[in-house]
């Protein structure tokens, strides 16, 4: 035995995440990012690296002005060192090669740990640029700019990141808070409805787990939603993010580290059909259907009234989403659907013991540490039935 004692002590990080709501973020009249950028001493001008989704680059012609414009402006505090465009979509987090790119950009243009990396778009862009930014000099600060109804309402928001690896969702990836999210209206204006319906499953799952209210005020509004009324759309938006950054600034596991993932509520089934949908079915669109699963396997099991599940049922299908897919069907030489496959991917990516959140009530969640396969596969038979 040693005769050095061993040395332990506590170290505490204190993080801050910040959503601001706002529109025209880039406009001259608008300080919101210059005073965000400079609200920490710097000798020198704040260095920024911008990328940007190409769809949203094409959808805003005037961006990339409006972007040189405000640098211009602030160009005492301020120094664009680029604005790159990256072809957004979960294909970008296939593409290792885009890794190369973003870390090539910081060294040539010498981002360091005192500059700024900045990411305009969906998801999935986000998520490669957090990462990159997340790595890269073990750490450069990070501004979010979701432009999805999906981003902002939930992915968006978060602390996570990564890409993926072997058809894998998010296999690689960090946990890094971003310096803060600017969730800026004006980019909704450009989606087709499709992906503005994306981000109302994330907020019909934070309020199945969290919040009765927000679920009947959900259901109250569902016309106003499917109408896509400005109002409405980013009440839900803000509600939606509230919950998101109150769970995991609440949780006591910000960073993951047990196997606790309630804001995953139905995930186990999404990730894996998105990956037998080979991408053609959207996260939004897979999650719908993973809700529905889970739901009716909450009532097989009885845990969850039969009333209660019809009102999710009935809600998804207001909203237009589908609760059924025929990649539910997929098999692969075994007589269980590949979607099962899904619970030991899910559990892997967890770690430890398998952790499905399930549904005793709207708004009340709960766990469970394995799945009956037979009332997984009933449940998806009852939605084949409903479709």
């Amino acid at each position: 035995m040693s005769q050095f004692p061993h040395i332990e002590y506590p170290i505490r990080i204190p993080y801050l995440l910040r959503v601001y709501f706002t529109e025209g973020a880039f406009d001259i009249g608008n300080p919101l990012f210059r005073d965000l950028a400079c609200s920490r001493e710097s000798g020198n001008r704040r260095k920024v690296l911008v990328y940007v989704d190409e769809a949203v680059n094409l959808a805003t012609p005037d961006l990339g002005a409006s972007v040189s414009r405000y640098f211009d402006h602030y160009g005492e505090e301020l120094r664009l060192m680029g604005f790159e465009t990256l072809k957004g979509g979960e294909a970008l987090k296939n593409d290792a090669s885009c890794l190369d790119r973003i870390y090539g950009d910081i060294e040539r243009l010498k981002i360091c740990r005192h500059s700024y990396v900045v990411g305009i778009g969906g998801g999935a862009l986000l998520d490669v640029v957090g990462f990159a930014a997340a790595t890269a000099h073990r750490g450069i600060r990070h501004f979010r700019f979701p432009t999805t109804t999906l981003g902002q309402a939930d992915a968006g928001v978060g602390v996570k990141n990564g890409v993926n690896f072997n058809r894998k969702k998010n296999f690689v990836g960090a946990f890094a808070p971003p310096f803060a999210v600017i969730n800026d209206f004006s980019f909704l204006d450009t989606l087709p409805d499709t992906h503005l319906r994306n981000g109302y499953i994330e907020a019909i799952k934070v309020a199945l787990i969290r919040d009765a209210s927000f679920f009947e005020w959900i259901e109250a509004n569902t016309d106003a939603l499917s109408n896509f009324e400005r109002d409405t759309l980013r009440e839900l938006i803000h509600r939606c993010a509230d919950h998101h950054v109150a769970h995991i600034a609440t949780s006591g596991d910000p960073f993951e580290m047990g196997s606790v993932r309630p804001l995953d509520f139905g995930h186990w089934a999404a990730h894996k059909l998105e990956q037998l949908s080979e991408f053609a079915l959207s996260h939004g669109e897979a999650v719908a259907i993973g809700i529905a699963i889970d739901t009716l396997y909450s009532e097989e099991m009885g845990h969850l009234d039969s009333e209660s599940s019809e009102r999710i049922l009935k809600l998804l299908k207001s909203l237009q989403f589908e609760v059924y897919s025929v990649h539910l069907e997929k098999r692969n030489g075994s007589r269980f659907p590949c979607v099962l496959e899904g619970l030991e991917e899910f559990r892997e990516h967890l770690g430890g013991l398998l952790t499905i959140t399930l549904l005793k009530r709207i708004g009340s969640r709960f766990e469970v540490h394995e799945m009956d396969t037979e009332v997984v596969l009933k449940a998806i038979d009852r939605l084949k039935e409903l479709n």
